[in-house]
């Protein structure tokens, strides 16, 4: 079979789902479970019921289009990402892999084959993370990594429980989410750094994914007056934050592998002449490697416990929200991905992903591999985020390959 996609119509349906929640600065805001997901979500079911794809859903809300193969009892083959994005996020991060995963499909079913196991391509949850926390919570859910009961009962910034919008949406009612049984796991994603464009490489063969870990930080101190309390006399967590900062910013300077980022500050009660009672904080811990991300984690640990010593009357506090273990990509995926693109002639690389996808927890029971294509300037998260037609297309393309590949069919350049 001649490995290529439909260029024009991959692109012609990323441009449509960028309309929903497009923003001014040509963006988009699809933030998980809101109106504009499932606007999205739908879109894409519609564009889904047009092939004759069979379309279910799970507990969680994890979405699923089905091409059947010969033997239905067979584990299917899945190809998947997501349609959520962060409040000011980009067209792509996300959506490429689905639609593409969607033009597989579509390219298969033209060719008048039909696979021995059927294909499916998956819409995970929340992978971002931006309305719920953590990220990743549908693919983590159906890996085992994250508890559905527990994950119902998480919150967004208006008190609304995902419980509750999945409750809105008609997700509740469908199945287990562990109980899905899966062959391989294959995604295509923007690369969201700036390597593979530095490096003039067409396509990233991601041979694994750094660990991640969360954490919330705050600090506590006695909420007073700015004008009549002397500095010496109070008890001002505001204090502890020099120390602390500098202290996050050096454990990401460990190594070149290392990351460390403050996402998200605040001082409550947020009032310009009130001394803040308590400041909270994010901080974000990233690494290839399981034991140097635990040694981080234990440097900031020690770091904050001795952080209430700088200022009598404070205290500190550090809680981890989230572990996300290192991941190694399935060595047979990594080569069928490689092949692909030798095969077809686009020049590659193989790397580490650096950001969370949910192929890092779907990894954690199902063979998984993941492709990048660059994307300008490294920019993602961000409405600024860019990429070419052909860039997709070539993403597509070794998609395509990698997924015949894997199926046992035949291909050609």
């Amino acid at each position: 079979m001649q490995t290529r996609i439909n260029s024009e119509r991959l692109w012609n349906r990323l441009m449509q789902m960028a309309q929903i929640g497009g923003t001014a600065k040509g963006g988009c805001d699809r933030q998980a479970l809101t109106d504009l997901d499932v606007e999205g979500r739908s879109l894409f079911a519609t564009w889904c019921r047009e092939l004759d794809l069979n379309i279910s859903h799970d507990a969680i809300g994890n979405m699923f289009a089905r091409l059947p193969g010969k033997n239905p009892a067979l584990p299917p083959l899945v190809i998947g990402s997501h349609l959520d994005t962060q409040p000011t996020g980009g067209k792509y991060d996300g959506v490429l892999g689905v639609l593409a995963g969607l033009e597989v499909l579509q390219t298969i079913g033209e060719k008048a084959i039909t696979p021995d196991r059927s294909l499916e391509v998956a819409v995970w949850m929340n992978e971002e993370g931006a309305r719920f926390a953590p990220a990743m919570m549908g693919s983590g859910v159906f890996a085992g990594m994250l508890d559905l009961a527990e994950i119902r009962s998480v919150t967004d910034s208006a008190g609304i429980s995902v419980g509750e919008a999945l409750d809105r949406h008609g997700y509740s009612s469908g199945s287990d989410p562990t109980a899905k049984d899966m062959h391989a796991y294959l995604e295509l994603h923007i690369e969201q750094g700036p390597v593979l464009e530095a490096q003039e490489k067409s396509v990233g063969v991601v041979t694994g994914a750094q660990g991640i870990r969360w954490y919330d930080v705050t600090l506590a101190g006695q909420e007073a007056h700015a004008g009549p309390t002397p500095m010496s006399l109070r008890r001002d967590p505001m204090e502890l934050v020099p120390d602390l900062v500098r202290e996050i910013l050096e454990i990401g300077k460990i190594d070149p592998d290392a990351r460390a980022t403050i996402g998200q500050f605040q001082a409550h009660p947020g009032s310009r002449n009130v001394i803040p009672g308590s400041i909270s904080l994010t901080v974000d811990l990233r690494h290839p490697n399981e034991e140097t991300l635990s040694n981080m984690h234990d440097r900031l640990t020690g770091h904050v416990q001795g952080l209430s010593e700088i200022c009598a009357g404070t205290s500190a506090e550090l809680r981890q929200i989230w572990h996300s273990p290192v991941v190694e990509f399935d060595d047979d995926l990594i080569r069928s991905i490689r092949m692909g693109a030798e095969l077809l002639g686009y020049s590659h690389l193989d790397m580490i992903s650096g950001a969370g996808h949910d192929s890092l927890m779907v990894a954690r029971c199902v063979p998984t591999a993941m492709i990048f294509i660059p994307c300008l300037d490294g920019i993602s998260h961000n409405e600024a985020e860019h990429i070419e037609p052909e860039q997709a297309e070539a993403g597509a393309n070794v998609l395509l390959c990698a997924t015949l590949e894997t199926l046992g069919i035949a291909i050609q350049a």
